[in-house]
């Protein structure tokens, strides 16, 4: 485990170092971010919606029973936008996009598609791993927003027209504009770009360290595809502990 996080880190430092050849590698980065927007916006859509609806139809009875239906709004727009969105859309886009990334890169590295790359003398990190973490870091923030936005009708929808809630869009729109400030949803980007940073690495990396066939890459994607989910969930609670120090 300790050398997989080292060889990481160190794949990390090298697609960091190739960012100036980030221009020459451009085409690549907008056809993965298309790809990546195209395969996940509809299944984030439907997500967020019920993450939104089923935050309010968990809390919004028991605010009620105690008089506090008011505050509902505003629970379910910070739990979606400092928590639920960034975690949930990272879980996502590792599903849809991590594991093709690693399907991808270790196909091409069981049949010498790398090895021919590399006898062209150019670069692997650049020309597949580059693009890949460029496109996903720039998605998954873009992607956050809009799965705010929606969670927060979500939460609206069932609020209004579930009888034992059953409140006005007004008074819901009205406390999630009191509680929730710009700096929650700045919280939710920083978690979603180091999510997304760290989807990138992981899976290109379990990619690149693909042997042998094609159930070779099968467990490269299994393994990719966990290692994202727990160092997501592990990350989250270190960035949250660090962003409370920021008062973020």
């Amino acid at each position: 485990m300790f050398q997989d996080i080292g060889e990481m880190i160190i794949l990390f430092w090298r697609t960091l170092q190739s960012l100036p050849q980030l221009w020459r590698q451009r085409l690549k980065t907008f056809e993965q971010l298309f790809e990546i927007g195209n395969a996940s916006l509809l299944m984030a859509c439907i997500l967020s919606l019920f993450i939104g609806g089923v935050l309010a139809l968990q809390t919004g009875p028991v605010m009620v029973e105690r008089g506090l239906a008011g505050l509902i709004g505003g629970i379910v727009g910070i739990s979606v936008c400092k928590e639920l969105a960034p975690v949930m859309m990272a879980v996502l886009i590792t599903g849809r996009i991590g594991s093709a990334m690693a399907a991808e890169i270790g196909s091409m590295r069981v049949y010498q598609e790398i090895d021919a790359l590399k006898t062209m003398n150019i670069n692997p990190i650049q020309y597949l791993v580059l693009p890949r973490v460029v496109a996903i870091s720039l998605a998954l923030p873009m992607l956050v927003v809009f799965a705010v936005m929606v969670g927060w009708m979500g939460g609206a929808l069932v609020s209004v027209f579930n009888k034992d809630i059953s409140i006005s869009f007004a008074t819901y729109f009205n406390n999630l504009r009191n509680v929730v400030e710009v700096s929650d949803v700045v919280n939710g980007l920083i978690k979603s770009f180091v999510f997304a940073v760290t989807i990138g690495v992981v899976c290109c990396h379990q990619g690149l360290q693909t042997i042998g066939g094609p159930r070779g890459i099968g467990r490269s994607v299994t393994k990719a595809v966990v290692n994202s989910i727990v160092m997501i969930l592990i990350l989250d609670y270190v960035l949250t502990r660090i962003l409370l120090y920021f008062n973020l």
